[in-house]
């Protein structure tokens, strides 16, 4: 299977690292124009020029020379003004990856109104805003493919940031939501439940929780011993296996997929997702 998205127009938001970098490279590599986003032009720029050494080096390795087509789109899409900024420079897009995402650690009863705003407005109100900007234009022209990353902890919320776990819970509902809303246009909306995943804020994570002086692989397969012993996987996720399964519900290939909670979770939740 060959996935070819050339001519297609993506915004995956939060792609300057981890899930995100590799969301926008998976779909700059099947041929798409992906807008890079980030808060700052600093940081994007950064990621730009991480991804095209990233390129080189493939296309090295491939014996071909490889293009991306990589476009800035700097905003801060939790709030208005930014998500408007990130609309000028991308007023169309055929592909909306709604990665940007916050996460930490906090006893429940810790947890103050404000924080409980912050993880709303970033992690699920960022989404519903692009969603509302761009899905009305792809049921125009007739084709689209929105997605959620979404999480495990939406179905097995985790004590230590439920929080988190409850924003999750939130974009299975505006995915399923929307998805009927979109209903016999041509345009699918889906959201996919990541399982615990391998990034340097996972990495910071998992070392809140388990002994800082542990080696990091060491630290991994304590964390996951003590913390996620539903993994099936008994590891964490590479960012590219979350990218794969992104790329391809991206495709044409996933044209009668819609309105789906997706698993890419290595065997995490321990129940059918309806």
């Amino acid at each position: 299977m060959r996935i070819d998205l050339t001519g297609k127009t993506a915004l995956v938001t939060g792609s300057t690292q981890g899930i995100g970098a590799a969301i926008a490279t998976g779909l700059a590599r099947a041929g798409a124009r992906v807008g890079i986003n980030g808060r700052g032009e600093g940081s994007v720029a950064a990621a730009i020029e991480r991804m095209d050494d990233e390129r080189i080096d493939a296309g090295r390795e491939a014996g071909e020379h490889l293009r991306y087509d990589l476009v800035a789109a700097p905003g801060d899409v939790s709030t208005d003004e930014g998500c408007e900024q990130v609309l000028r420079m991308l007023p169309h897009v055929d592909i909306l990856v709604n990665n940007l995402g916050i996460f930490g650690a906090k006893p429940p009863l810790e947890i103050e109104d404000d924080e409980w705003r912050r993880y709303f407005e970033v992690n699920v109100l960022a989404a519903v805003r692009l969603t509302r900007a761009y899905l009305p234009g792809m049921r125009e022209r007739g084709w689209g493919r929105i997605q959620y990353i979404a999480s495990d902890s939406a179905v097995v919320i985790p004590a230590e940031m439920i929080h988190y776990g409850m924003s999750k819970t939130a974009l299975l509902a505006v995915s399923r939501g929307f998805a009927k809303e979109a209903a016999g246009s041509g345009v699918t909306i889906n959201s996919v439940i990541a399982g615990p995943t391998h990034t340097g804020g996972v990495e910071d994570f998992v070392y809140q929780l388990v002994d800082r002086d542990l080696p990091w692989e060491e630290a991994q397969r304590e964390f996951m011993r003590l913390h996620r012993p539903q993994s099936l996987l008994q590891r964490l996720i590479e960012p590219e296996e979350i990218a794969n399964l992104v790329v391809y519900l991206s495709s044409p290939f996933a044209s009668a997929t819609t309105g789906a909670a997706v698993r890419v979770d290595g065997g995490y939740v321990d129940s059918i997702i309806p």
